[in-house]
C-alpha cells in the first residue's frame, strides 16, 4: 500500500494570501486564506504594492494558521508546493520566498506549480478527473481552453487576444456603476434582467480563441448614447444581455472542442467557474453529448492554495521539483 503523501501549498499570485495542506492530491486537510477585497475595493481593483505588503504582513500567520488546523508541523509535509506564475510579480514573489525558506530549512522538495495548473486541478478536490479531458479556464486574467490527454500535459486549444472574460465583467460592472468585484453582481442582476439589449457576439469564428473587448466597448458604448438620449439604463437588463452574449460565444466554442477532440471529461476552472449562468449552460452542453463533467466547488474556483497543493501533488509523483534559483514569473504560458 503507498504512503500517504501530505503536500503545503502557498499561493499568492494576486490578492489572496493563502495556505492549505492536501492529502494525495484530493483530500483538503487544511485551508487558510486572507482575502483583501475589502482593500482593493476601494481603488476599483488590485493595486500590485498594495497587494504585495499586504502578503508580506499575512505570509506567516497563514502558513501557521493551517498547519495548527491541520494539527501538523512542517516536518510531517512531503513537499511544498508554490504559485511561482503568472500573476502580480510582487506578490508572487512572496509566496515563492516564504516556500523557498521552508524548503531548505526543513529539506523538504520544492515545487513549482503553474496558477492555471492549480485552478484545473481543483477539480480533482470534488472529483478524480477522468483523461482525454476539456478544461475551459474562466477568471480575472484568463480565458483558455484545454485538452489534456493525461496528468500534466497541457495542450492550449485557444485564449483571449485581449480581455480575460472576468476583466470584461468587471469593466461592465464598472459601467452600470457597480464596485469591484464585478462579476458576481453581474451574475445576480443578470438573474432578474431581461435580455433586451442588442450585443454583438465577439470573435464568432471557427477558431478556439476568444475576444471580449470589443463586446466591453459595446457596452460602454450604449452606455454612453442611453445617456445622451436621456434614457435610465436599465440595470438588470444591460446584466443579461451581457451575460447572455458571453455564455453563448463561450458555449458555442467548448461544444465544438468537445466534438472535435473527442472528449470523456469536461471540468472549469477559475473565477467565473463561480458563473450561475455559465455553469448551467456547461451542463447542459455535457448532458446533451452524454460527456462527464465537473465544477469546481465555489470556494475552489477562486485563488486558493488548496488548488495548488493538489496540483503540486502530481508534480511530485513526476519528480518535477526544482532548485533554490526558481523565479517568479508574470506571464508564463502553461505547459
Amino acid at each position: 500500500m503507498m504512503k500517504d503523501i501530505y503536500i503545503l501549498g502557498i499561493e499568492s499570485s494576486c490578492d489572496e494570501t493563502s495556505c492549505s495542506i492536501v492529502k494525495n492530491g484530493c483530500e483538503e486537510i487544511a485551508t487558510v486564506i486572507s482575502s483583501q477585497i475589502d482593500i482593493h475595493k476601494n481603488f476599483g481593483g488590485v493595486v500590485p504594492e498594495i497587494a504585495s505588503r499586504q502578503h508580506v504582513k499575512n505570509i506567516t500567520m497563514v502558513i501557521e494558521d493551517c498547519l495548527q488546523q491541520a494539527n501538523m508541523k512542517i516536518e510531517d509535509v512531503d513537499a511544498i508546493a508554490v504559485t511561482y506564475g503568472p500573476g502580480l510579480i510582487g506578490s508572487l514573489l512572496i509566496g515563492l520566498e516564504a516556500a523557498k525558506t521552508l524548503a531548505y530549512i526543513y529539506n523538504k522538495p520544492l515545487i513549482p506549480v503553474h496558477h492555471i495548473a492549480g485552478h484545473i486541478y481543483a477539480n480533482n478536490l470534488v472529483k478524480k478527473m477522468e483523461f482525454p479531458l476539456l478544461a475551459l479556464v474562466v477568471s480575472g486574467g484568463h480565458t483558455e481552453l484545454v485538452y489534456m490527454k493525461e496528468d500534466l500535459s497541457f495542450e492550449i486549444l485557444g485564449g483571449t487576444l485581449d480581455d480575460a472574460v472576468g476583466e470584461c465583467y468587471d469593466k461592465v460592472a464598472r459601467v452600470v456603476g457597480i464596485p469591484y468585484p464585478g462579476g458576481p453582481s453581474i451574475d445576480k442582476l443578470a438573474a432578474i434582467g431581461k435580455k433586451s439589449y442588442k450585443l454583438p457576439l465577439p470573435l464568432d469564428d471557427n477558431s478556439y480563441n476568444f475576444s471580449f473587448s470589443g463586446l466591453k466597448s459595446a457596452v460602454i458604448n450604449l452606455a454612453h448614447n442611453e445617456e445622451q438620449r436621456g434614457n435610465e439604463l436599465n440595470k438588470e437588463d444591460l446584466a443579461a444581455s451581457f451575460q447572455n452574449v458571453v455564455v453563448e460565444i463561450i458555449g458555442k466554442k467548448v461544444e465544438k472542442a468537445m466534438e472535435e477532440k473527442g472528449i470523456k471529461y469536461f471540468v472549469t476552472a477559475g473565477g467565473v467557474a463561480a458563473n450561475k449562468r455559465l455553469r448551467e449552460r456547461l451542463s447542459n452542453i455535457c448532458e446533451e453529448k452524454n460527456i462527464d463533467y465537473c465544477f469546481p466547488a465555489i470556494r475552489y474556483c477562486t485563488d486558493n492554495a488548496a488548488m495548488i497543493a493538489a496540483a503540486g501533488y502530481y508534480y511530485f509523483l513526476k519528480n518535477r521539483t526544482s532548485g533554490f534559483i526558481i523565479n517568479a514569473k508574470s506571464s508564463e504560458v502553461l505547459k
